[in-house]
């Protein structure tokens, strides 16, 4: 029985150690808390990512935890990609030299904002170190998410790793009212969108008698039932999935949330989030639902398009670093949809040189991630009376007053751009050609439209940082360790996957077959 879960075991270790973090509320002293809580984080993260790449050379692709979780190529590079940016995160999250001193985090969440017990909180400089387990209960949720074998356990997943983001989002130290605005509309469209998928769950159950996603792909097979029935399954699960990438229609949350979540938050959201989202989508379209190709890829073509063209037009019009940011996100929400309806797949030693749709979206989401968490570490640089200063007013002459920050953060918005010799690059050629390959040249001719036109916005920024007068009201603060860790980390990934791509798209492509 111990066996069965061995594969398993990096998810049972970020929850055991989420468990652990808890109990250290309660029995580590204050002054102490945070650090004991930022150093548990980040070694059970990085523990669990090693066990991860132990079991990726010791066990074979197989059903595991009893069948529930499917251990493959895909759901162990996503772990370890989900692992590896978590970190990041939990580094941004014990970040104290940005703020003067203080985390990112309210004192007291649960205070009103400017009332006495928060200025009383404020006062004893206290911290709210909860928020790194649940930063490890979201992770944990987002690996069973990418790797769930059935419905019922990707509806868990989903709530579990949704429940920590609702609350961490209404923490943020600074401009707590919009903090608490954005964590309240993330829980009620959130918990809106979990509604439409379990009723989804209940449909296609209906239809296949089952949970499993190899027996819903032979209910299918075999036709027995009404087809309404299944479409309408089909489409409210997928309706559940595409909220958490923020594709269009189900992206008016992104805006407001990532405005108002902690910087370090959003950061963590954007990247892990649509990581888990995306691959959850893959496995569910290819595994469960492969035989109805013809069905889904036509509706996710419009909703892809609809995506892109929202994503890039709007974010034409920001005048906010955090909101172009979040419109950004959605434009790549659209890009990795293109690479979804593709739906090439080369794997498990298929006579194929190409690259499939499952290692192009994995190798996208690696290298949007890498720029994503650089320019999000950068703007927690960006204050003014304490608080972090995000309007392009804000941000005049950035370049000129330190050209180091200003060119790092240029090549964050390059790479998202897509521009060659950077990872975004790699990763639009990469999604952009298995679309191709899949017969949908049309789709990919639209993508490079509307990713010429977010490179508009992302030059419009560029010029911002170096070609306007610098704002003198605007302070650039020295970043901590961790920070500095996050932002050369971005930089370096990004221009060594820009420059030499082969080794992530070799483990990529050897990494892209699903099993059932």
């Amino acid at each position: 029985m111990l066996e069965e879960f061995l594969p398993a075991a990096p998810v049972l270790l970020v929850l055991l150690g989420g468990t652990i973090a808890i109990v250290f509320e309660g029995a580590v002293p204050r002054l102490v808390r945070p650090t004991v809580q930022a150093a548990w984080t980040l070694l059970v993260l990085f523990g669990a990512f090693a066990w991860t790449l132990v079991g990726w050379t010791i066990y074979p692709p197989q059903l595991t935890a009893m069948n529930a979780l499917t251990f493959d190529g895909p759901s162990q590079l996503a772990w370890m990609l989900l692992l590896f940016f978590g970190a990041l995160a939990a580094l941004l999250f014990a970040e104290r030299r940005v703020g003067g001193g203080e985390s990112p985090f309210a004192p007291n969440a649960s205070a009103v904002p400017s009332s006495q017990a928060e200025r009383e909180a404020i006062a004893a400089r206290q911290e709210q170190t909860e928020v790194f387990p649940l930063l490890l209960f979201s992770i944990a949720g987002m690996m069973v998410f990418v790797a769930a074998n059935d419905l019922l356990i990707m509806f868990v997943a989903l709530e579990i790793l949704s429940f920590p983001l609702y609350v961490l989002s209404g923490m943020a130290r600074r401009r707590r009212l919009l903090s608490q605005e954005a964590s309240l509309k993330y829980f009620l469209l959130g918990a809106l969108s979990s509604a439409i998928f379990l009723y989804g769950v209940a449909l296609t159950f209906g239809y296949a008698g089952s949970f499993y996603f190899r027996d819903i792909d032979l209910a299918i097979q075999a036709n027995t039932q009404s087809p309404w029935l299944l479409l309408a399954g089909l489409g409210l699960i997928v309706v559940g999935v595409l909220f958490k990438m923020g594709a269009v229609p189900f992206h008016n949350w992104v805006p407001d949330v990532y405005q108002g979540a902690p910087t370090p938050v959003t950061g963590f959201m954007a990247i892990c989030t649509k990581l888990a989202a995306t691959v959850g989508l893959l496995r569910l379209l290819y595994v469960a639902l492969g035989s109805m190709r013809w069905d889904w890829q036509p509706a996710l073509a419009v909703i892809a398009v609809a995506t892109m063209v929202v994503g890039s037009l709007a974010g034409l019009i920001q005048t906010d670093v955090k909101r172009l940011l979040a419109y950004s996100s959605i434009a790549h929400a659209g890009f990795i949809l293109v690479g979804v309806i593709g739906a090439v797949t080369t794997a498990n030693g298929l006579a194929d040189d190409r690259v499939g749709s499952v290692s192009a979206i994995l190798v996208y989401l690696t290298a949007y991630g890498l720029a994503t968490m650089g320019a999000f570490a950068i703007v927690t640089l960006v204050r003014r009376s304490g608080a972090e200063a995000t309007s392009f007013t804000a941000w005049a002459g950035l370049g000129r007053r330190d050209p180091l920050l200003g060119v790092l953060m240029t090549i964050f918005l390059l790479s998202m751009a897509g521009i060659p010799l950077t990872g975004g690059f790699i990763g639009k050629l990469a999604v952009f050609a298995a679309a191709w390959n899949g017969g949908y040249s049309w789709l990919v001719l639209i993508a490079v439209v509307a990713s010429l036109v977010t490179a508009g916005f992302y030059f419009r920024v560029v010029w911002v940082i170096f070609g306007q007068a610098p704002n003198t009201e605007t302070a650039l603060v020295s970043p901590g360790i961790g920070t500095q860790i996050v932002i050369w980390v971005g930089v370096i990934g990004t221009l060594l996957l820009g420059v030499l791509p082969g080794p992530l798209l070799d483990i990529a492509i050897n990494s892209a077959g699903f099993i059932r």
